[in-house]
């Protein structure tokens, strides 16, 4: 029986930066449309012609302004989820990268802005401790803690 839920029909591509301090990663705390919150590191959709290392790279500093540099190649994950009740696919290439501006380190926020204008804040998230929401990709924790 086919599955009726709403679906975006379409595998979407992205990268994303796993940038991290000791314990700390630096992530985007997103609000869902229910109050809830969950974290995600930054990054986001790789455009057509565009290989994914140049994605991360492109989207960091367009969230935040930022240059990173050491970027290697992390994993591959697939994921299919839901989100806003329609089913989601994508394909996510994570990068492990560091920052230029070592100061942005110390910071406990960094202010951007997404390409369509909407603003947003990176923070800083110690992996050993409890969040008050879940961390995507689900296995990254696990991923990061057991390297």
């Amino acid at each position: 029986m086919p599955d009726k839920r709403k679906s975006q029909s379409h595998i979407r591509p992205v990268a994303l930066a796993v940038i991290r301090d000791g314990p700390r990663l630096l992530v985007r705390r997103y609000t869902a449309p229910d109050g809830d919150h969950y974290y995600r590191p930054l990054g986001g959709r790789i455009e057509f012609g565009e290989r994914a290392e140049q994605a991360v790279n492109r989207e960091i500093m367009e969230e935040i302004e930022a240059e990173i540099e050491q970027v290697r190649h992390l994993t591959t994950i697939e994921n299919i989820f839901e989100r806003d009740g329609e089913q989601a696919h994508q394909i996510e290439f994570l990068f492990e990268a560091q920052l230029v501006d070592r100061s942005l380190y110390g910071a406990e926020g960094i202010n951007g802005m997404e390409s369509s204008g909407k603003r947003i804040e990176a923070v800083w998230i110690d992996l050993t401790q409890p969040l008050d929401g879940p961390l995507y990709p689900v296995c990254l924790r696990d991923l990061l803690l057991t390297e």
